[in-house]
């Protein structure tokens, strides 16, 4: 066993047997799957294994791996054959050692890793490498080549490909689904968008349901479920399900004709539907194929071990044979389990691997780990994009009432719907919430997706239409990364509050993103953007489960300048912003903004000029020398804002007031001049001694940690939402948080008052006035149910 094995001729004579190919390309995958795990050293085990031969600390995940090197094996079998454009987007992330044994057998890895080379030494470096500090991960990640998720936390693999498959029409994408994975929500609804993808215009997911039984410590739910009921569930979610399971060589010949089958369908679906308009693909519900794929936990590995099942059970999971390295009984388990596939007869250490494998190892520019459609920037055309001012309104006299961000939004992306057409490169989600969001303009040039049969009092819906509405965020989220992972371009419009239901799922892609940004061959990827509207300040006839910025605040804890947040506080300003972040590349951008009509306040060209910098003093609304600056960040907490300073200017001509508008926010700060305001330039619009009475738009404490390190913070005042919240009126809404214009004068009188720039008694004049507002404005609601009219009806009158 330990000499070299002399390869027989009949490997390299004949027809290859591509039963017998795929057999010995999963033994070839699985044993460098498993070397990667274990071995340190002696890597084609040419010598008796040793404790030394063992890593001193043993990471990964077995279970999975070998029914997903079995899945890669016969894809690659039906690539070759078909010349097939196929991506694998791999749900167990945790799978990684087999994800790159089949990347290091198919020669994508050596092309991107240099030191990966189809030899002994890059057989070492690839296992010495995985799990390793400044090695490869242990789950899939930015560095995998081919890979759009990473499968670290799990459910989003399905709707990711969905994404990825929309729009090119001929990719298909496998996509493996754990059973594990399965159990999530996010996976769960994801089933689901097979009603949403036109086989006219869009390519094919084939969903593999890889049923090894068992989690981490416990069975799954439907590694229990019987074929009669899994068939009946599939069934009735609109797929033709389709079974495949086995432990021995029977199920490799079953294989071949189970990934044909499903092959020849997917076809047969899309010809027959691009054979026909879209009025008269109306009303049909084509049933795409899916796969669900027995194969016991931990398949080909140790059978027993210290008297307890190991194949087929849940210790299978991670490492088996924990104590390898010193423990003679788990040694002598790992040795005969490598040495049962061998290996020697698979490759030469010189000249790699043997004929029959290479048989289904697709050409270069078929192969799953380079297939064009995973890397963005080959892939990605800029967005034709109008000019911002094209949309805007007239804002000469600041203050001028009638502008909707949202209305002015819905009309620009309509215009970018008309401009890329035929690009077909743009898509917009949103979860049933387009019409409420006032952005339903996109309708004059698309309309909802839906493949099903319609109802004739149906609304803007097609089988070809652009705009994904499906009330799951999880859903939508990750068919906007699997759209733009793929070099497209997306929004996402949410109500504020629900957005935060994708918190974790966005968290994993800008981790994702984070890394990518630094892979050099992944190149440029399209923004990830983002709109949150009908946000907490106007959700007060909603109530309190509708009042949360959250998503801002998490958004905002990541370290870096690549995650942006915008305040727009008009419509003309959101335009700009709008703008901006589609053309942009690699950043995550978040637009917060209403959907009221509200004051025009910033001409197009001073809306670009602000964001420009992101932070902009309002000259409109400020004298020189202020002995006050109020900041606003958020379209209703400007007005609130300014209306504090046009009403103090009324009962104190004298004072000297400054008022900062700060449209953009970053983890480093305020602004966007080199990520943040420069210290230098923070006295230019705070002054380097006056109070600055901030009031944001999210919870106080984001912007009271971009203070922290600011010189003399004591001067500072921080107010924003602070989880006060009931059905009421708008303007309770910003009293009840203390951000409405008569809390912001009692403060600055109390400051104002302290620093003697006012006199006490003119300061308790004052602050007695708009206590006694407050109380008045309480009694009113509660006996109108409405805010008075001048709250109503006040304009800025400066």
């Amino acid at each position: 066993m330990n000499k070299k094995t002399k390869t027989p001729k009949s490997r390299n004579k004949g027809p290859v047997n591509p039963v017998d190919a795929i057999e010995k390309y999963v033994r070839a995958a699985n044993y460098l799957t498993a070397s990667q795990i274990f071995l340190g050293d002696n890597f084609m085990l040419e010598r008796k294994l040793s404790f030394d031969d063992i890593k001193p600390r043993l990471l990964g995940h077995w279970g999975t791996c070998p029914g997903s090197n079995f899945v890669y094996a016969n894809l690659n079998h039906l690539i070759t054959k078909h010349k097939l454009s196929m991506m694998y987007v791999m749900g167990p992330g945790h799978g990684y050692p087999g994800l790159q044994a089949n990347l290091f057998i198919e020669g994508t890895l050596g092309k991107y890793y240099k030191d990966a080379t189809q030899d002994e030494k890059g057989i070492g470096y690839i296992a010495k490498s995985f799990s390793w500090p400044y090695g490869f991960p242990s789950h899939s990640n930015p560095g995998t080549p081919g890979a759009i998720l990473e499968g670290g936390e799990l459910g989003y693999a399905l709707s990711t490909a969905y994404g990825a498959v929309l729009d090119n029409p001929d990719l298909i994408v496998a996509c493996l689904v754990g059973d594990g994975e399965a159990e999530t929500g996010p996976a769960a609804t994801a089933w689901h968008l097979n009603k949403f993808v036109d086989p006219a215009i869009n390519g094919a997911v084939l969903p593999i349901l890889h049923l090894n039984g068992y989690k981490i410590s416990a069975p799954t739910i439907f590694g229990r479920m019987s074929d009669k009921n899994l068939r009946s569930l599939f069934y009735g979610y609109g797929y033709e399900p389709i079974f495949l399971e086995g432990n021995d060589s029977k199920v490799y010949k079953k294989a071949i004709d189970v990934f044909e089958k499903c092959h020849q369908k997917i076809r047969a679906i899309q010809k027959e539907a691009r054979k026909k308009t879209v009025s008269r693909r109306k009303g049909e519900s084509p049933r795409f194929p899916m796969i669900i794929l027995r194969t016991p936990k931990g398949w080909t590995g140790i059978k027993r071990l210290h008297g307890e099942k190991i194949e087929g059970n849940y210790l299978a999971h991670q490492v088996v044979a924990k104590e390898a390295k010193h423990d003679k009984v788990e040694l002598l388990a790992v040795e005969k389990w490598l040495r049962s596939y061998r290996f020697e007869e698979l490759f030469d250490k010189k000249k790699g691997f043997i004929k029959e494998i290479k048989s289904i190892i697709p050409p270069k520019n078929l192969r799953m780990g380079d297939n064009k459609h995973a890397f963005a920037s080959r892939n990605s055309k800029d967005l034709i994009l109008p000019s911002a001012a094209k949309f805007s309104e007239s804002a000469k006299k600041p203050g001028t009432i009638g502008s909707s961000s949202m209305r002015r939004t819905g009309l620009f992306l309509n215009e970018v719907f008309k401009l890329n057409k035929k690009n077909k490169n743009f898509r917009f989600m949103s979860p049933d919430e387009t019409y409420s969001n006032k952005l339903d303009a996109i309708f004059q040039t698309t309309s909802r997706a839906f493949v099903w049969p319609p109802r004739p009092w149906d609304k803007d819906m097609s089988p070809d239409g652009r705009v994904m509405e499906m009330l799951s965020e999880h859903s939508l989220q990750g068919l906007m990364q699997g759209y733009v992972l793929t070099g497209r371009h997306a929004v996402f419009a949410s109500y504020e509050a629900f957005i935060q239901i994708v918190s974790s799922m966005v968290d994993q892609y800008s981790k994702f993103l984070k890394v990518a940004i630094k892979t050099p061959w992944r190149g440029d990827i399209p923004s990830m953007n983002y709109i949150l509207t009908s946000s907490g300040w106007r959700q007060e006839h909603n109530g309190f489960s509708h009042q949360n910025p959250g998503f801002i605040s998490d958004m905002l804890q990541k370290d870096g300048c690549f995650i942006r947040v915008y305040f727009p506080p008009d419509g003309n300003s959101s335009l700009a912003v709008m703008r901006k972040s589609l053309a942009s590349k690699n950043k995550i951008n978040i637009i917060v903004a209403g959907k009221t009509l509200e004051p025009r306040w910033l001409t197009p060209k001073m809306a670009e000029k602000e964001l420009n910098e992101g932070i902009m003093i309002w000259d409109f609304a400020s004298d020189p020398n202020p002995d006050i600056v109020f900041a606003g960040v958020g379209d209703y907490l400007t007005k609130e804002s300014l209306a504090a300073i046009d009403l103090l200017k009324k009962d104190m001509p004298s004072l000297k007031m400054r008022f900062v508008n700060i449209m953009e926010l970053t983890a480093l700060g305020i602004g966007n001049s080199g990520c943040r305001v420069l210290a230098h330039d923070f006295s230019h619009y705070f002054t380097s001694d006056k109070p600055v009475i901030f009031n944001f738009h999210g919870y106080p404490d984001v912007i009271k940690e971009i203070l922290f390190d600011r010189k003399n913070p004591g001067r500072f005042s921080v107010r924003g939402y602070i989880e006060s919240g009931s059905t009421t009126t708008p303007f309770d809404m910003q009293i009840r948080n203390k951000t409405s214009r008569y809390h912001l004068i009692i403060e600055a009188m109390f400051i104002l008052s302290e620093r003697k720039t006012v006199t006490k008694e003119e300061a308790g004049k004052i602050i007695a006035k708009y206590e006694e507002k407050i109380k008045e404005h309480g009694e009113y609601i509660r006996k109108y149910g409405v805010d008075p009219d001048e709250i109503e009806n006040w304009k800025w009158s400066r």
